[in-house]
């Protein structure tokens, strides 16, 4: 393949996940065929800033948003610095290029309320499916995890012992984040009717269909959204605000914005190493001290 040395790169020293490597090579796929299309331009080696400038307009006529633009730009940026640090070329195209403005979305999150009326509504839960949805919804409101950090817990990540859960986050960095008695409770509900499944896959997966098979990401929004729409008017309600939820609610009790970034996963990228990195007893004190559930 022609890009495989840089899919490599991403993969192996970037540690981008496969989903994020995709995404990146189908946007510059799709640049490579608009340069060979409109200029008979068959390598990316020699393109100029003027052949990016066309493909943007091309993409802002065709009523494509800013921030999916930006993001295909974000792409090509990532390439040409592969290029550069491989000695391909002396010069990226997009040294000049600034982003195109973007509106900046307002993330309403869920009013402390909101997350206990809809965690009412499992007040008597007894079988599989509901077990598995509130622990679902617990796990999304006590931890801030995201959606593919909560598809991809194992049995194994849960320590009974130490209260607590590890967590696979982007670029594949563990963290470790504090459980809620009450999110233990569910778990073991939970666990005892995903073992009695007669059809339970052999996979570690914490969390199952009633097939045995692990979750997915549409069953996980379906879930949240079902429950959520229920008692609360809000547009939007996704497993994102449930995570935007969980960190404002810890703020808004007193926890240091350090604490929570950390808890959320946020210390990986230059722009963001002014987070501290504390450890796992401080950060089970700030959760216990600050959770508006830990005393349920």
């Amino acid at each position: 393949m022609q890009f495989k040395p840089f899919i490599d790169y991403l993969l192996l020293e970037k540690k981008y996940s496969p989903h994020t490597v995709t995404a990146y090579t189908k946007d510059i796929e799709r640049f490579l065929n608009f340069v060979a299309d409109v200029y008979e331009q068959n390598t990316l080696l020699l393109v100029n800033y003027s052949m990016i400038r066309s493909w943007i307009v091309c993409l802002v006529d065709s009523g494509i948003a800013n921030s999916t633009i930006n993001r295909k730009i974000s792409s090509l940026k990532t390439y040409y610095k592969f290029l550069l640090k491989t000695g391909q070329i002396t010069e990226t195209p997009l040294a000049r290029h600034r982003s195109l403005k973007v509106a900046k979305k307002v993330q309403i999150p869920f009013s402390q309320t909101e997350v206990e009326d809809a965690l009412e509504l499992f007040d008597h839960a007894n079988d599989f499916q509901t077990l598995r949805d509130k622990l679902i919804v617990e796990l999304f409101y006590s931890t801030g995890i995201r959606r593919a950090e909560l598809i991809g817990l194992k049995l194994s990540d849960v320590s009974r012992v130490q209260k607590t859960i590890k967590v696979l986050g982007k670029r594949k960095k563990e963290r470790i984040i504090p459980l809620l008695p009450s999110v233990l409770s569910t778990m073991d509900q939970y666990k005892i009717h995903r073992e009695a499944l007669p059809n339970l896959a052999a996979t570690d997966s914490l969390l199952v269909t009633s097939k045995g098979n692990a979750i997915y990401e549409t069953l996980v929004y379906r879930v949240i959204t079902r429950y959520f729409s229920e008692i609360s008017l809000k547009v939007k309600t996704s497993p994102h605000i449930l995570r935007h939820s969980f960190a404002t609610h810890l703020l808004s009790q007193g926890a240091e914005l350090n604490a929570v970034k950390e808890l959320l996963g946020h210390a990986s990228l230059a722009s963001t190493q002014v987070y501290t990195h504390n450890s796992i007893d401080t950060l089970k004190q700030v959760y216990k001290n600050t959770h508006p559930r830990n005393s349920k």
